[in-house]
């Protein structure tokens, strides 16, 4: 059984911005030596999410951004913002329904993504931050 860890930072411009990671993690698998297992990340904090989508122009630039403001609007009424006199209460919740990690298998020493599917960090905060991605791999 081997076990590798590594990490991925990333720049952001927050409010919704969406990065690719697809390629940073399957290097980190590539990394590992791992042919049978799986790669685990979890973005560190809590105002960001991990997810897969079609990384196409339409989703990235509008679409999930849209969605998630019907779900979670940026001018709800959120207790978080009155606790800590701040404005990304809504970013919270945001994060919180997507979620912050990821769990994809390794098979043959590659993540089985479809043609259309890659692995994206979305900065949900109010401000530009730099994200940190843990990510381990499990396997043989």
């Amino acid at each position: 059984m081997t076990t590798h860890s590594g990490s991925i930072t990333a720049e952001t411009r927050g409010n919704g911005h969406i990065l690719d990671l697809t390629e940073d993690l399957r290097e980190l698998v590539s990394e590992s030596g791992v042919l049978c297992g799986q790669v685990t990340a979890m973005v560190v904090g809590s105002t960001a999410a991990l997810t897969t989508l079609e990384f196409e122009p339409g989703l990235v630039n509008h679409d999930i951004v849209a969605a998630l403001e019907r779900i979670a609007p940026e001018h709800g009424d959120y207790e978080h913002e009155k606790t800590w006199n701040d404005d990304n209460g809504h970013s919270h919740v945001r994060a919180s329904l997507i979620g912050p990690s990821i769990a994809l298998p390794v098979i043959s020493g590659q993540v089985p993504l479809g043609t259309w599917q890659q692995v994206v960090l979305i900065d949900l905060d109010t401000r530009p931050r730099r994200r940190v991605i843990a990510v381990t791999v499990v396997g043989d």
